[in-house]
């Protein structure tokens, strides 16, 4: 696969289903993204990247996506996914992704998610430009699940 990524969109869901696959299924739909292909990647923001809104993207497209998943059956129990990224000043360079999931609040994931953006970019030696960080929690009523992701586009994904 090789197409020229020039944009990122990041979002959240969570739902509930009537298994495991299905709660996971709903929270994509939930999150806008449950109609395409993702392609689980690594945590890196390739240079000159525009961060935007989720876009309409094609049914079945192949998108580059980085994200955290969480499934519960444990009635009441609150789960949490999050995502986040960090760019230098300078957009010729990478920029960083990172991912939680896990049981716990909403604000504990994000907490999470900056700690990890800000040793990333200490561990490279460079400064945070922009950061933000998208994340979800659900109560679990039955079948429970909560998922955040940073897509990777193309111009030849978008709807």
């Amino acid at each position: 696969m090789t197409k020229r990524v020039t944009m990122a969109a990041a979002t959240a869901g969570r739902a509930e289903g009537g298994t495991a696959l299905n709660a996971f299924d709903n929270a994509l739909l939930a999150a806008g993204i449950g109609n395409i292909n993702l392609i689980k990647i690594s945590s890196i923001v390739p240079p000159d990247v525009s961060f935007i809104g989720l876009p309409k993207i094609k049914p079945g497209a192949l998108v580059p996506t980085a994200y955290a998943a969480v499934t519960s059956d444990v009635p009441g129990e609150t789960i949490t996914a999050a995502v986040g990224y960090a760019v230098p000043d300078d957009p010729a360079k990478n920029g960083v992704i990172m991912e939680f999931h896990g049981k716990g609040t909403q604000q504990e994931a994000e907490d999470a998610i900056r700690a990890m953006l800000d040793e990333a970019f200490r561990v490279r030696g460079e400064q945070i430009h922009e950061m933000a960080i998208h994340a979800v929690e659900h109560t679990v009523e039955q079948i429970g699940c909560a998922m955040a992701a940073i897509t990777l586009l193309a111009e030849e994904d978008l709807a």
